[in-house]
């Protein structure tokens, strides 16, 4: 079963609002083993609404309008569902003799043009919303020779989000057939889209039955599979099959299998190891403590360390010597290195993480410029220093630098 939602009102395509109702239909949705396989945002215009309703009643089995139910001029749903079906809408009494009574209870007059809430679409079920005016309403009905399920929602989080889950839910599984889908989300870190693509599209594409997307991020790709099945246990073993088989091409550069983020990956690593880190961060400002203390608990891992942005605070702090940032600069391997020893000794941690670099747009040269990054872990034993260069602005430069260093401490403690 595949699905279509429709968010209905102009000011969504505007800069100022935005739809987030279809992330809770979503969710929903593939609870009951139904794929999202559309979503449509459509101005309040009659023509625009008809044409996506019919082109969503056309390609999938399940659709879900939401906004545009209430009293004003532009709310004009209920019309372009009846004009796309070609089915009569006619005013219920008892709907409106409920608005009155709403109205009343409340102290409230109503105006007349209210009642264009209780206008129901021929055949249609009335969803209860006790949090607003507009009901909803849900057609089962035949479009094309084939079996639709059509449901009309209100625009407000408040009022949609309760009345899908109370109203439409227990309606579509005692309508729908039993399905399950099954989900694994696989992270990789510094590889590129189209170079992870190359090596696992010829084992994804042999699985027809599972859903890959590959998403892109600073530093990380994301590889989402899904699997629908009548039953719980094939959909999660076809998903399953196909994560090894990835994890076994991708090897380390997999960090995670189950969603988890690259700094939870390296507290959950310090912690299984007993061990404990300490950072001093030059070019990237304190963004690595920052991700590291999202997670709770971090405490036990992390002990903290410092922002050394300055030559003086990389002395004062880490205990880098001046004579050595004199000779080689604050941007070198012997600075980093020095930065990871030094903080480690500071902070009494099993490991330290020194980096340092050109963030840009400016402080660059031909010797050194912008985007150089030198990124240091030591264990007071061995001290690893990794050279790179990054390009893009200066958020993107500090991004794939604390990426990189997570990965270095990932790497160093696997």
């Amino acid at each position: 079963m595949n699905s279509e939602i429709i968010a209905i009102g102009s000011e969504l395509l505007t800069p100022w609002r935005q739809d987030t109702n279809s992330l809770h239909i979503t969710e929903r949705l593939n609870q009951l083993g139904v794929t999202v396989t559309f979503k449509t945002i459509v101005g309040d215009r009659m023509k625009h609404l008809v044409e996506a309703i019919r082109n969503a009643l056309g390609r999938t089995d399940i659709v879900v309008i939401m906004g545009g139910l209430g009293p004003t001029e532009d709310d004009l749903t209920r019309e372009a569902a009846a004009e796309a079906m070609q089915i009569g809408l006619k005013r219920n009494p008892e709907l409106i003799a409920q608005l009155y009574a709403r109205a009343a209870a409340r102290r409230m007059t109503m105006t007349r043009n209210n009642e264009k809430q209780a206008d129901l679409l021929d055949g249609a079920v009335v969803l209860e919303n006790p949090r607003g005016t507009a009901p909803g309403q849900m057609l089962d009905l035949v479009y094309g020779k084939h079996r639709k399920l059509v449901m009309l929602l209100p625009g407000p989080p408040s009022e949609l989000k309760p009345m899908f889950d109370q109203e439409c839910m227990p309606r579509l599984r005692e309508a729908l057939p039993r399905r399950f889908i099954a989900t694994r989300v696989l992270k990789a870190a510094l590889i590129g889209e189209s170079a992870a693509d190359a090596r696992i599209a010829p084992i994804y594409t042999k699985f027809a039955d599972v859903e890959t997307t590959i998403l892109a991020h600073l530093g990380d790709i994301q590889l989402n599979l899904l699997c629908s099945k009548p039953m719980m246990e094939l959909a999660q073993a076809r998903v399953d099959e196909l994560a090894g088989k990835i994890e076994e091409e991708l090897e380390d550069l997999i960090y995670s299998s189950q969603g988890e983020t690259l700094e939870q990956i390296v507290l959950f690593y310090l912690e299984m190891r007993g061990a404990t880190l300490s950072v001093a961060e030059s070019c990237t400002g304190g963004l690595i403590a920052e991700r590291l203390t999202r997670i709770s608990g971090s405490s036990r891992s992390f002990m903290g360390g410092a922002v050394v942005y300055s030559n003086e605070l990389k002395t004062k702090f880490a205990g880098v010597p001046e004579d050595l940032i004199a000779r080689h600069g604050a941007v070198s391997r012997e600075v980093a290195a020095a930065l990871a020893e030094g903080i480690r000794e500071q902070c009494d941690t099993t490991f330290g993480l020194g980096v340092t670099g050109i963030a840009g747009p400016s402080g660059g040269s031909e010797e050194k410029p912008v985007g150089l990054v030198y990124l240091s872990v030591s264990d007071g034993k061995n001290t690893e220093v990794v050279e790179r260069k990054f390009t893009g602005d200066r958020e993107r430069i500090r991004q794939y630098a604390s990426q990189t260093a997570l990965d270095i401490v990932r790497r160093r403690l696997m």
